[in-house]
């Protein structure tokens, strides 16, 4: 069984007021200026406002919970995530009405209760059993889909009020159907230590059995070599053991999709994304997208197009984003609904982006809509940049010509922690219904610089004198990084609505949040990082066949030291 949670949002959007206490300390029960002073902690961040009481409540960066009592008078401070409000009486009793992005909610039987709105979902709950959400969305305060004004006005009946989700995939909405496994080694690689590129492909494996699940998927094969193989697509099992699965076919043994423009033996800690192209406005030959990374970069070229005849891939390129650091747009790639790219970013075709663990990336992933084709329909020439680049997600603000993202906490990615690892994106869509998801590896507990076996690193110990730095572990915890208490397997999901608002400009590229996260640990094989077998990630790339519904995910290091694809058919 999987395990559905909302999020909570760490930053809040630029309309957001915020409480900043200097100098003083605030100690649950203090009384100031006659209200009683509440401060939440992350053991405790429920409360209770009694009936007639008047207080101030300091929310936590978790989910806080506050019931108020039939005449309370609360003003809610530093709330920033997913937050639900109960009160006592029916919705009809109030109105509600805001001041910058404060709401207030006032009842005629004297509860008062203020709060800031984000752009993260806040569920507000009245007696008789109504909820309905409180966000910031097209940099408008909205209750429940409708805007909130600063003139008090009643909360309509339910039959008035459209659902503000209607229009997301949900997490529950993704039913697993199982997972298969990789075939065995096929021209110049194998499926060991595989996993970091996938993409669906609707022309692929025209013989295939009818069993739900048509079309093939191109993938990336061992990271040392980084060739990629299209692969069949068997009905998935749900199984305890890898080896009761059913097993893929190879249909185009691994090549080098860029035909030898990367050293990919070469680089570290190499990356490929890949992603289905169809040909240009349904004329033009279909081809697959590909973007190449390692681990330190600047502005080198990075992305290219290949045919999909792997034995003959003539590719084109390769390209590099204009004025955008590698380190926030080579890593994963999907294709755009054309719906969507007509609303927010027209002649837009893919996006891409790349998270990179610690602060150098910004502080969550970045995702960037382009086309490599300029206005006339062309390819550019070798080596050239893209022009045509929309960002839609960067926890930071690019210094022009510097490799690295400047940010501070103000525009983090609700619970970015420095030891996560997206690696994988997908856009979902069932009908008036989507979602832009990224899969990945989410750091739990503490995290921290340094080595696997918990020795912290401290930044500046070299330059002390003499410097302060630790011994090196043993093998294999000398490894150098972010790493963490523990880890789960997470898909996180985005509302496209706000990465179209982002493209837009009418959200600065951190105000997007996602709204929800899916936690698919319980359902992986090995579901563990193995230090002796270089296994960091749990998750690797997506893929999403749009015609079906159906997602795939991979499983790294799970069946061996092969991957293994997991299945989801969205309900």
């Amino acid at each position: 069984m999987v395990r559905l949670f909302l999020l909570a949002n760490l930053s809040f959007a630029r309309l957001a007021v915020q409480a900043v206490l200097v100098g003083c300390l605030l100690v649950p029960g203090t009384a100031v200026t006659g209200k009683e002073i509440i401060v939440l902690t992350a053991d405790a961040p429920a409360h209770t406002v009694s009936a007639g009481s008047e207080v101030v409540v300091y929310g936590t960066a978790a989910d806080n919970h506050i019931n108020l009592g039939t005449g309370a008078k609360a003003q809610l401070v530093n709330f920033p995530g997913n937050n639900t409000i109960v009160f006592a009486s029916g919705q009809a009793n109030f109105q509600v009405s805001r001041s910058g992005s404060v709401v207030t909610f006032n009842g005629r039987d004297g509860t008062v209760c203020s709060l800031p709105a984000t752009t993260f979902v806040q569920t507000i709950s009245f007696g008789g059993g109504t909820s309905l959400e409180l966000r910031i969305q097209d940099n408008r305060v909205k209750l429940a889909g409708l805007t909130v004004t600063a003139e008090n006005a009643d909360i309509p009946d339910n039959g008035d009020i459209p659902d503000a989700g209607a229009f997301r995939i949900q997490p529950e909405d993704l039913e697993y159907r199982g997972a298969f496994r990789l075939p065995g080694p096929s021209g110049g690689s194998d499926w060991d230590y595989s996993g970091t590129a996938l993409t669906w492909y609707p022309s692929g494996d025209p013989d295939g059995a009818p069993d739900g699940y048509p079309g093939s998927l191109f993938g990336a094969g061992h990271v040392h070599q980084m060739q990629v193989s299209e692969i069949s697509i068997p009905e998935p099992v749900i199984a305890q053991d890898p080896a009761l699965l059913n097993t893929a076919l190879t249909l185009q043994p691994f090549a080098d999709i860029t035909a030898g423009m990367f050293d990919m033996q070469a680089l570290e800690i190499p990356s490929l994304g890949l992603a289905y192209l169809p040909g240009q406005d349904g004329t033009g030959e279909e081809s697959i997208a590909f973007c190449v990374g390692q681990h330190f970069q600047g502005f080198e070229v990075s992305h290219g197009l290949a045919g999909a005849d792997l034995g003959s891939p003539a590719p084109y390129g390769p390209w590099f984003f204009s004025g955008f650091t590698n380190y926030v747009s080579n890593d994963y790639l999907t294709a755009v609904p054309k719906a969507w790219a007509a609303r927010f970013a027209p002649g837009m075709d893919l996006v891409s982006g790349r998270f990179r663990e610690g602060v150098w990336g910004g502080l969550g992933p970045a995702l960037y809509a382009y086309t490599p084709y300029d206005e006339t329909g062309a390819l550019p020439p070798p080596d050239a940049p893209l022009t045509r680049v929309v960002p839609l997600l960067l926890y930071g603000t690019q210094v022009p010509g510097a490799p690295d993202i400047v940010s501070d906490s103000s525009q983090k990615m609700v619970h970015y922690q420095e030891a996560d690892h997206w690696t994988g994106t997908a856009w979902l869509t069932a009908g008036t219904r989507s979602a832009l998801v990224f899969t990945g590896t989410k750091a739990a507990g503490r995290s921290w610089y340094g080595f696997a076996n918990g020795v912290e690193w401290p930044y500046d110990c070299a330059e002390q004198t003499p410097p302060t730095c630790p011994d090196v572990p043993d093998w294999p915890y000398d490894n150098r990084g972010y790493w963490a208490d523990s880890y789960q397997a997470w898909i996180l999901f985005y509302d496209p609505e706000d990465l179209g608002a982002a493209a837009s400009g009418d959200m600065e590229t951190w105000d997007p949040q996602p709204y929800a996260y899916l936690d698919i640990t319980p359902v992986l094989f090995d579901p563990a990082l193995h230090h002796a077998e270089y296994k960091r990630d749990l998750l690797g790339a997506a893929a999403f066949d749009d015609e079906n519904g159906i997602l795939y995910i991979v499983e790294r290091l799970a069946d061996e030291y092969r991957s293994v694809i997991h299945v989801w058919q969205i309900r």
